[in-house]
C-alpha cells in the first residue's frame, strides 16, 4: 500500500499534516486556552496579592534582599519576579502538557490510525506535532513575561531593574537580557518536552504522559536539593535551571547558563530520538 501511495499522482508526504493544520487543531484544544488563562492570570493575582498584603516585606530569608523584595519596584522587577515564581514549577506544566498530550490523545480518542491511513508518514507526523508543541511551549514562556511587563508597569510604573544586590540596570539595558532569560528558560525545559513526547508515543493515556513528565521533574528538583550528592547534581537539568538569573548582573556570567543548556539539550535530543525510533516500530491499533 506504501507504494501505490507513493506512486499516486500529486501525493507528497512532505505535504501531508501541514504545521498550520496541526497549529489551529491544537490551538481549539480546550487545554491550551484554559493555559492561556493561567499564565496571563499569575501576574494578575501576584499584583492582587501584593495590594492586600500592602507588597514585598524587603527582608529575604537571615535579612537579605531577594528578587522577590523588588518586585514592586517596576515593571520589569516585576516580570523579572513572575519569571522567578513561575520557572520553577509552573512553566514546566505547559511544557509537559503540550508534548505529553500530543499523540497520546490521538491514540485515546483511536484517531491516530486514521491519520497514518490519510496517509500521514510516521515521521511526518510526529516531526509536526513536535514543531507545533515546541512552537506552542515556547509562546507560552514568552506570553508571561509579556503580560507581567504589561501589568507590572500600570501597576509599579516604567524604571530600571533594581537588583537585589543594590545597584539598578536600565530598562533598555533589562530587556534584552530578560529575553536571554526567557530563551535559556525555554532551552533548560527541553528535557521535560523530551520525557513527556517520548512518553506519550508509549502510552494510549495523556496524563500518563504529562503527569510522568512532570512527577520526573519534580524528583530532578527534589534530588538537586539533596547537597550529599555533591557534583552528581550537575548532571540534572534542574540543577541549572535558575542560572538566567546571572543575566541580571552589572556583569553577566554566562557559564552555567553555557552548562545548562548543554545538559538540557543533551537529554532532549536523547529523549527526541528514543520516540521517534519507537514510534517508527509501534504497532498503532487506536
Amino acid at each position: 500500500m506504501s507504494t501505490l501511495t507513493e506512486s499516486a499522482p500529486g501525493y507528497r508526504a512532505r505535504r501531508t499534516l501541514p504545521l498550520r493544520v496541526e497549529a489551529v487543531r491544537q490551538l481549539g484544544r480546550r487545554r491550551t486556552m484554559v493555559m492561556a488563562a493561567i499564565l496571563a492570570a499569575l501576574p494578575l493575582v501576584l499584583i492582587a496579592a501584593f495590594a492586600i498584603g500592602g507588597g514585598p516585606d524587603g527582608n529575604g530569608p537571615d535579612d537579605r534582599i531577594t528578587l522577590m523584595d523588588t518586585a514592586t519596584a517596576s515593571g520589569v522587577n516585576f516580570a523579572a519576579t513572575c519569571l522567578f515564581v513561575s520557572a520553577g514549577f509552573l512553566l514546566v506544566v505547559p511544557v509537559a502538557l503540550f508534548h505529553g498530550d500530543t499523540v497520546a490523545s490521538e491514540a485515546n480518542w483511536s484517531s491516530l490510525r486514521y491519520l497514518l491511513a490519510a496517509p500521514v508518514p510516521r515521521h511526518r507526523l510526529l516531526w509536526s506535532k513536535l514543531v507545533v508543541a515546541l512552537g506552542f511551549s515556547a509562546a507560552a514562556m514568552v506570553m508571561l513575561p509579556l503580560v507581567a511587563l504589561a501589568a507590572g508597569t500600570v501597576a509599579y510604573g516604567w524604571g530600571p531593574l533594581e537588583l537585589p544586590t543594590g545597584g539598578s540596570l536600565s530598562a533598555a539595558t533589562t530587556l534584552p537580557r530578560l529575553a536571554l532569560a526567557v530563551l535559556y528558560i525555554f532551552v533548560s525545559q527541553l528535557t521535560t518536552a523530551g520525557l513527556a513526547f517520548w512518553l506519550s508515543t508509549r502510552t494510549d493515556a495523556p496524563l500518563g504522559a504529562v503527569g510522568g513528565a512532570v512527577g520526573l521533574t519534580i524528583v530532578g528538583n527534589v534530588l538537586d536539593a539533596v547537597t550529599a550528592l555533591g557534583d552528581w547534581r550537575e548532571v540534572l537539568p534542574t540543577h541549572w535551571q535558575f542560572d538566567w538569573i546571572d543575566a541580571l548582573q552589572p556583569r553577566p556570567e554566562w557559564s552555567g547558563m553555557v552548562q545548562g543548556s548543554a545538559v538540557s539539550v543533551t537529554y532532549a535530543v536523547i529523549l527526541f530520538a528514543l520516540a521517534f525510533r519507537h514510534f517508527s516500530r509501534k504497532d498503532i491499533v487506536s
